[in-house]
């Protein structure tokens, strides 16, 4: 890389271990995204208990995502 040029790495100054936790975070989050839109399935078979328990590890799940995925962007990835 010449001095004038860009930075052109795909973690944009990230360390590996910062890079990883925010790739894990975001797969994290596409499980809570996909338990989200597939509770849907448990309140048109007539399960509601089951669909709103989905709900509720959905979200918990999404927030553990959130919090791994800020972690990683404040340059706290341990």
């Amino acid at each position: 890389m010449t001095p004038g040029s860009p930075d052109r790495t795909p973690d944009h100054g990230r360390t590996p271990e910062q890079a990883r936790v925010r790739q894990i975070a975001l797969f994290v989050v596409g499980i809570a995204v996909v338990l989200l839109v597939s509770s849907v399935t448990w309140f048109g078979s007539d399960r509601a208990g089951w669909g709103v328990a989905q709900l509720v590890v959905a979200v918990v799940v999404a927030v553990v995502g959130a919090v791994l995925y800020r972690r990683a962007s404040d340059g706290r990835g341990r």
